[in-house]
């Protein structure tokens, strides 16, 4: 979905296909027809942008089949769909049933990730629609926090390999025309867990196509205010390459007994939900949800937040809610100005079959039902600050 800013720029919305499971270039090609498709059916559009996630194995076998790469960019335009941003943070396995830490292998200190995202680049390059000449990538903010902080060496070979990359990326636009930017997305318990943590790596790197993706449900799990946050980007220089609207799960009253009861519905196996509570002496987590749900671990006389992207439009039953404000907040700083500060939106609700057994999508209609009315929400968010929807 595209819209037009006030001051004349193009600013793009998908929703991120890492909701559907796919690790072959045949299962991207069913999540398009299966999926993608019928979510635009339902908003009614003749074209609809989708943050495509290439695993490790669908992206090789673009790569070393051009006719394939034709192939999937027809059948794209055939279905009215386009793509202007890949996630490439979930490397491969991402529909495992249980992910957990192994999200965050290859980190960036190993060459795998390097590689990945150098053909990531040149495969959007070639997936970007004529009229398009910029294309963005969010990727792993670094590594996790272990073993990362206890190796001496980690920090520069990473910076190396953002380095490298970047040069790969002046290379790709000179010889292609289209400028692919990456976006580091911070993500609680990772080396770079908030907007401020990754202001020192990326003015190392000091480069313009290497910059961070905010994820709203990431910056309120961590209370980040969204305005001093994108203020200190700004001062800093740091480019908003793009942003995942999501929300996270607030608990205000964590004591409550019947508040625990609910939590501990959204305790699963298959992703992390990283907990956080903000105190007089600072943040305090816990790498999952059942952890701070079990007792003891987290102070529970102020709020919780869990990192688990709840459905936008549906925000959880009382006892809880969602910190779907967040969103609505970094939105207007980021879009509602007189220049937007990205231009590239992607919803990354990627949670629905984790959900309680009792709010999960039974069938694919009611998954596309619910991924159409998140985009209506985003939709109509983005109207309100101004922007005009484009056919």
């Amino acid at each position: 979905m595209r819209f037009r800013h006030p001051d004349g720029s193009i600013v793009h919305l998908s929703y991120c296909t890492n909701v559907h499971p796919a690790e072959t270039l045949d299962g991207v090609r069913a999540q398009l027809r299966d999926h993608c498709e019928p979510v635009r059916r339902r908003l009614g559009r003749d074209r609809l942008g989708i943050g495509l996630w290439l695993a490790r194995d669908a992206a090789r076998a673009l790569i070393n089949d051009p006719a394939e790469l034709r192939a999937l960019r027809a059948e794209l335009d055939s279905r009215g769909l386009e793509v202007v941003t890949l996630n490439g943070f979930p490397y491969e396995g991402f529909g495992a049933g249980e992910v957990k830490y192994r999200v965050y292998r290859p980190d960036w200190t190993e060459p795998e990730r390097l590689a990945h995202t150098t053909d990531l680049a040149r495969l959007l390059a070639a997936l970007l629609p004529d009229d398009v000449t910029e294309g963005t990538i969010s990727t792993l903010p670094l590594a996790w926090r272990t073993p990362y902080a206890t190796d001496p060496g980690a920090a520069r070979t990473a910076r190396t390999a953002l380095t490298t990359l970047a040069q790969r990326l002046d290379a790709l636009a000179e010889l292609t025309g289209k400028s692919i930017r990456i976006g580091l997305e911070p993500e609680p318990g990772c080396t770079v867990e908030t907007t401020a943590d990754a202001i020192a790596p990326l003015t190392d790197v000091g480069h313009e196509r290497i910059g961070i993706c905010v994820d709203t449900c990431h910056l309120a799990t961590s209370f980040e205010d969204p305005d001093t946050a994108l203020d200190a980007l700004t001062a800093a220089g740091i480019p908003v390459v793009k942003s995942q609207l999501s929300a996270a799960l607030h608990a205000e009253h964590p004591h409550l007994p019947e508040v625990r009861t609910a939590l501990a519905a959204f305790a699963e196996p298959r992703f992390l939900h990283q907990t956080r509570t903000r105190t007089a002496a600072g943040l305090r987590g816990t790498d999952d949800l059942d952890e701070a749900v079990a007792g003891g671990a987290l102070p529970d006389s102020t709020p919780w937040r869990a990192h688990f992207h709840v459905p936008l439009h549906a925000p959880p039953a009382p006892p809880l809610t969602s910190t779907l404000p967040v969103l609505r907040t970094t939105l207007a700083r980021l879009v509602g100005g007189p220049v937007p500060l990205t231009r590239h939106l992607e919803v990354e609700t990627y949670t629905w079959q984790a959900l309680p057994a009792e709010l999960r999508p039974r069938t694919r209609t009611q998954l596309a039902d619910g991924i159409a009315a998140e985009l209506t929400l985003a939709r109509d968010l983005l109207v309100d600050l101004g922007l005009k929807e484009l056919p």
